[in-house]
């Protein structure tokens, strides 16, 4: 029962208070641009079975595999990528959060 609640909840609370805390004066536009990290996960398509609930999504699907997570990393340092990439690194965190509990 904890782990889709700590899931869902960093990858929609984590985004909230990031764009509060650190992005104030445009919050929402901020949040709905990390909230759009959900979207890496459109390469669960390729997987077979699309779901499973005992796999762990680092480093198997290739959106979430080592190499894009460094991408992620670097698009950190630009101004003009840092929220999309706010957005995918609290994807990944979400998702490690997750196979913490696997």
């Amino acid at each position: 029962m904890l782990q889709p609640i700590a899931h869902y909840g960093c990858h929609l609370l984590l985004p909230l208070l990031v764009a509060l805390l650190a992005y104030r004066k445009i919050w929402v536009k901020a949040f709905l641009i990390m909230l759009a990290g959900i979207l890496i996960d459109i390469d669960h398509l390729l997987a077979n079975p699309m779901f499973d609930p005992n796999r762990c999504s680092i480093n198997f699907h290739p959106l979430h595999s080592y190499w894009a997570i460094g991408v992620y990393v670097l698009l950190l340092f630009p101004k003009k990528t840092r929220l999309i990439a706010l957005g995918l690194v609290i994807h990944i965190i979400s998702d490690i959060v997750d196979c913490s509990f696997m």
